[in-house]
C-alpha cells in the first residue's frame, strides 16, 4: 500500500555500538521488497506506548546473534527498552489514513514495513490478490554467521489483506470486532501457546517457526514476534502461478532458491541451469518426510494445497490450529466457523497435492506455459513422493521403537518386507476407534482411538529384556494387551477381544521380535536394553497435548493476574519446554527427571505437570 498522504518521520542519529546493536537490523527493510515488487503492501508504522515484555527466547536470540553468547538471561531495563523499541509497533492502516488520524513524528518508524500477499483458500479470490498477512508485518532480516533469519510480528494491526477487511469492503480500525478475522490484534493466550509449542517442536527435530518474543500491549492482547531461517510459504509462490504472472513467479522462486543456497540448505543456486527441477526434487522429499513425521507423532497441522499453513521448506507455521495428540485421534477435525479442517489421515494427501502444484509451477517456469493442475496428477514426482513418504513413515516408526539410525537403515535396506508386515499390524491396532459415533468437542469433532500404541512401544522392549526365553520370548495375551493399552476413551464393548483382534495382537508381537532378530552386529541382550532405554524416552507418557496446552496457558494468565512476575513465568516455561524433549540422542531420562523435580517445587510448574497428566491421551 502506498500511503495516501506522506507521514513525516524524525530520523534519529545512530546510537553508539552496544551489545544490543544487532537489533538495529530490524528496521522494516526486507530483501523480498526488491525481489517481488507486486507481492506486498507497505504500511507506515508507529511505536506503541506502555508495552512490556511478557516472554523472551534468549536461546533463539543468541543463536541469531541478537545477543552475545554469554549474555545474562534476565530481562534488564535496557534490554526491555530495546525490545519495545523494536517490536512494540502498530501499523498506520487504511482506516487511520482515510480518517486522517495523525501521530507525532517522534513515534513514527523511519521506514514503512511490509505485509506480504500470498494465496489463501478461505478468500473468495483464490489468486492471492486480496489475501496474505492480515495482522502481521515483517520486521526485516538478521544476518549472522552466514545465515539469514526472517523476523515478523503478528498482532500489529489489521491490514487490507485480512479476510474481515476483504468481506467488509471498507477499511477497518485495528481492534474492531465487527468482522471475523478483521481485528488485526493477537490475544496473549494464543501467543503463549505458540511460544511453548513451537520451541518444543524445534527441540524435537521439526522444522518450524520459532517465537522470539511476546510483547504485552494490555487488555489481554499482545504482539508475537516469530523468527526462522525461511518464513516464506509455498503460498507466496503459488499466488503468482494462479495469476499467471511468470516474471514475478521467477523472481519469487529465485528468491527462495537463493535464500536456501546462502543458508546452506540446498546445494544449487540461481545460477544452476536446472534449478527449478532440483527445487521440485527438494520440496518433494521434504514434504514427504514432513507429512510422515506429522503422522507418526500425531501432529495435526491442517495442510492444504494452497501452501498457506506450512513453510516452503516443509515445516510448521501458525500454531493457532496446530495440535499434538496423545493417541492417534485421526478423525479429529477443527471447526473454523465456515468449514471443517482436514484430519490426520488426510495430511499426506494434502502434502502430495501441494507437490502436484509445485510440479505445475515448475513446468510453467521452465516452459512458460501454464497447464491445468489436473494434467499433473500422474507426474513422476508424485510417485517419488509416495516412495519417500513410505520410507520416512516406516523409518520414523523404527525410530519410535528405539532403533538407532544404522539399525533403521539396515532393516529398511535389507528387510523392508518384514518392516512393512510389522508396521501393518501396528497400524491396524493403532487406528481402531471407539464404536461410538463422531462426537462434538470444544473446537471441532472427533471419534477417539481405543489403544495407546505409544505405550506399547515403550513397554514391550522391557518385557523382552526381562524374558528368560531368548528363542521364544514371553508374549502378552490379547486380553492383557487390551487391559494394559486401552485409552480412557475405550468402552467395555470397544475392548471385547474377537478372534481377529486377538490374532493381530499376537502377530504384532511376533513380527516385532522377528524384526529385532534381523538386526546384525549386536547381542540380543544389548539390543533389547538399548531399545528399552531409547523407546522409554521417545514414547514418554507425559507428552503435552493440545488441550493440556490450552489449560496450561489459562493457568499462566490466572497467575499473571495474581501478580506472579513475568520472569518467574519465563523460567517455568523454559524448564517445561526443556523437559518435553523426547530425543534420546540429545537428552536422557536423568536430565528429564531433574527438570521435573525442579518443576514440582514450583506452584506453576506443578500445575503444568498435573495438566499434562490429566490430558495425556487427549487431542
Amino acid at each position: 500500500m502506498s500511503a495516501k498522504r506522506s507521514i513525516k518521520t524524525q530520523i534519529k542519529p545512530a546510537s553508539k555500538k552496544s551489545n544490543l546493536s544487532a537489533f538495529d537490523q530490524l528496521d522494516g527493510w526486507h530483501p523480498w521488497q526488491e525481489a517481488a515488487s507486486n507481492s506486498y503492501l507497505l504500511y507506515p508504522v508507529r511505536k506503541l506506548q506502555g508495552g512490556r515484555v511478557a516472554w523472551f527466547n534468549f536461546a533463539l536470540a543468541k543463536e541469531m546473534g541478537l545477543l552475545p553468547k554469554k549474555a545474562s538471561e534476565k530481562i534488564t531495563a535496557k534490554l526491555e527498552k530495546k525490545l519495545l523499541e523494536t517490536f512494540c509497533l502498530r501499523i498506520v492502516n487504511e482506516y487511520d489514513q482515510e480518517n486522517d488520524i495523525r501521530y507525532t513524528p517522534s513515534v513514527m518508524k523511519e521506514r514503512p514495513y511490509m505485509a506480504t500477499r500470498y494465496l489463501q483458500l478461505q478468500h473468495d479470490d483464490k489468486t492471492g490478490r486480496t489475501s496474505g498477512d492480515g495482522r502481521c508485518i515483517w520486521n526485516g532480516v538478521v544476518n549472522h554467521k552466514g545465515k539469514t533469519w526472517d523476523v515478523s510480528s503478528r498482532g500489529t494491526g489489521v491490514t487490507a489483506l485480512a479476510p474481515g477487511s476483504v468481506k467488509s469492503d471498507v477499511p477497518l480500525e485495528s481492534g474492531n470486532t465487527d468482522h471475523g478475522y478483521g481485528c488485526g490484534l493477537a490475544e496473549i493466550d494464543e501467543l503463549y501457546g505458540s511460544a511453548i509449542m513451537a520451541e518444543i517442536m524445534h527441540l524435537n527435530g521439526f522444522t518450524t517457526e520459532r517465537m522470539l518474543a511476546i510483547i504485552d500491549i494490555g487488555e489481554e492482547c499482545a504482539i508475537g514476534v516469530r523468527a526462522g531461517e525461511n518464513l516464506f510459504r509455498p503460498a507466496h509462490l503459488f499466488m503468482h502461478l494462479k495469476q499467471e504472472n511468470l516474471s514475478e513467479l521467477k523472481r519469487a522462486t529465485d528468491f527462495l532458491i537463493d535464500r536456501q543456497y546462502r543458508n546452506k540448505e540446498w546445494n544449487f543456486s540461481t545460477k544452476t541451469r536446472n534449478r527449478y527441477r532440483l527445487l521440485l526434487e527438494e520440496v518433494c522429499e521434504s514434504f514427504a518426510q514432513f507429512a510422515a513425521q506429522l503422522e507418526r507423532e500425531y501432529i495435526f497441522a491442517w495442510l492444504d494445497w494452497d501452501g498457506d499453513n506450512v513453510l516452503s521448506t516443509a515445516g510448521i507455521i501458525d500454531y493457532g490450529s496446530v495440535r499434538q495428540f496423545g493417541v492417534r485421534h485421526d478423525q479429529y477435525r477443527y471447526d473454523d466457523d465456515d468449514r471443517f479442517s482436514t484430519n490426520l489421515n488426510e495430511q499426506k494427501a494434502k502434502a502430495k497435492l501441494t507437490i502436484q502444484v509445485f510440479a505445475q509451477m515448475v513446468e510453467y517456469l521452465v516452459t512458460g506455459r501454464r497447464r491445468p493442475l489436473g494434467e499433473f496428477k500422474n507426474h513422476p514426482i508424485l510417485e517419488r513422493f509416495e516412495e519417500h513418504f513410505d520410507y520416512y513413515l516406516q523409518c520414523h516408526f523404527l525410530y519410535q521403537m528405539g532403533l538407532k539410525k544404522a539399525q533403521r537403515e539396515q532393516l529398511l535396506n535389507d528387510h523392508r518386507s518384514e518392516v512393512e508386515k510389522l508396521f501393518s499390524e501396528f497400524q491396524s491396532l493403532e487406528k481402531r476407534k471407539t464404536r461410538r459415533k463422531q462426537q462434538k468437542v470444544a473446537d471441532g469433532v472427533n471419534r477417539p482411538a481405543i489403544f495407546n500404541m505409544r505405550h506399547f512401544l515403550r513397554d514391550f522392549p522391557e518385557l523382552l529384556l526381562m524374558t528368560k526365553k531368548k528363542s521364544d520370548p514371553d508374549l502378552i495375551s490379547a486380553q492383557e494387551f487390551c487391559d494394559s493399552y486401552k485409552t480412557d476413551f475405550a468402552s467395555r464393548n470397544d475392548l471385547k477381544v474377537n478372534a481377529n483382534v486377538g490374532k493381530r495382537i499376537l502377530k504384532l508381537q511376533r513380527q516385532y521380535v522377528e524384526c529385532l532378530r534381523l538386526i546384525e552386529g549386536i547381542s540380543w541382550k544389548k539390543l533389547t536394553k538399548q531399545v528399552s532405554e531409547r523407546s522409554s524416552v521417545i514414547n514418554r507418557t507425559d507428552r503435552v497435548t493440545g488441550n493440556a496446552l490450552i489449560n496450561m496457558v489459562n493457568e499462566i494468565l490466572v497467575r499473571r493476574r495474581q501478580g506472579l512476575p513475568d520472569g518467574n513465568i519465563m523460567e517455568t516455561m523454559d524448564e517445561f519446554i526443556q523437559s518435553q524433549v523426547t530425543r534420546p540422542d540429545v537428552t536422557d531420562s536423568e536430565e528429564t527427571q531433574k527438570l521435573n523435580r525442579s518443576l514440582r517445587k514450583d506452584p506453576l510448574g506443578r500445575a503444568f505437570l498435573t495438566l499434562v497428566e490429566d490430558y495425556r491421551e487427549d487431542i
